[in-house]
């Protein structure tokens, strides 16, 4: 596809053949997949899944990230043109990347959402295929970490986040996106002393061995330092990444529910993001994206980023 084709050409998310490729049509129509991929089902060939979780029950004061995927997708349609800036090779020409759309769930049975989600992610790690997922309040990563351990065994965990969300409780069947990391741990899904937390700046009294990198480290030592620190943790072992966007200064993503003043900037983002290359990702997500508070639409813009980069993660040492 070439630019000449955004003249007759449209919906790629549905019309196009070939699962690699960039992908130009008008970014103001056409069918907004995360970044022009083409929704499928149909995982055979697939490298890695796009998929799309709108759940915000568990939301400490704002609600509205049950919309966050399609603000996400919505966002990324400036991106599918061209190759991801600054990695050297092209993410969506190497590999087949589709989206396979959003989970679907009961809203009124909230009880039986976190096997749902985990059934969900099981029957696409299954397939062959990795997953980025877009969501959603953070507590959909612990069904996500438990399908993404199922294959791989206790994961590191990369988490970039203003809370580290391991706020002790013990009653597992509550749904609670500041309790999610504690369970994970509890349930021997995450290795904490091979684990870091960045960007945190809220006071939490048991940390639980991870090793934490809060905000005033990237602001004082740098982003480069600080993520250096998190590669040397984590080192050659199975990686799941969790981007909580408000990780970001409200200033750079005012729509989250939970936004903290003080926090990393876009570009520390990205410069952490695109250093972490070489990392053994298995999986990550973006969540916490909030649209209703952000007419600008700048979080979900970072939002799509991020999911791109995880995406370019992927893939970097898989080449």
């Amino acid at each position: 596809m070439a630019l000449e084709d955004a003249k007759t050409q449209i919906d790629h998310a549905f019309t196009r053949e070939e699962l690699k490729g960039p992908s130009f049509e008008n970014v103001f129509g056409g069918a907004a997949s995360f970044l022009r991929r083409k929704y499928t089902k149909d995982l055979r060939g697939v490298d890695v899944a796009v998929t799309g979780v709108p759940f915000d029950q568990a939301v400490t004061n704002r609600s509205g990230t049950r919309l966050g995927p399609r603000a996400i997708r919505e966002a990324s349609l400036l991106q599918p043109c061209d190759a991801p800036y600054g990695w050297g090779y092209d993410v969506l020409s190497e590999f087949a990347i589709a989206d396979y759309g959003d989970l679907a769930f009961d809203y009124a049975n909230v009880p039986a959402f976190p096997a749902t989600l985990e059934a969900h992610a099981k029957g696409i790690l299954e397939q062959g295929a990795a997953m980025v997922t877009l969501g959603g309040d953070h507590s959909i990563t612990l069904p996500l970490l438990k399908a993404h351990a199922a294959k791989y065994g206790p994961l590191s965990v990369i988490q970039f986040d203003a809370h580290t969300d391991t706020w002790a409780d013990d009653d597992f069947d509550r749904i609670d996106h500041g309790t999610f990391m504690y369970k994970a741990v509890k349930l021997g899904l995450v290795d904490p002393k091979r684990s870091v937390q960045i960007g945190i700046r809220t006071d939490n009294p048991d940390t639980l061995g991870f090793h934490i990198l809060d905000a005033r480290a990237v602001h004082g030592q740098g982003p480069e330092a600080i993520v250096a620190q998190a590669k040397a943790i984590v080192g050659d072992h199975p990686v799941y990444l969790s981007f909580d966007i408000d990780a970001l200064d409200p200033a750079f993503a005012p729509g989250t529910g939970t936004p903290v003043w003080g926090g990393l900037t876009s570009h520390q983002a990205a410069v952490m993001l695109r250093g972490l290359a070489g990392i053994d990702l298995k999986g990550g997500d973006v969540v916490e994206v909030s649209p209703p508070f952000d007419t600008t639409g700048a979080t979900a813009i970072a939002g799509a980023h991020v999911a791109t980069e995880l995406l370019c993660l992927w893939g970097w040492s898989r080449r």
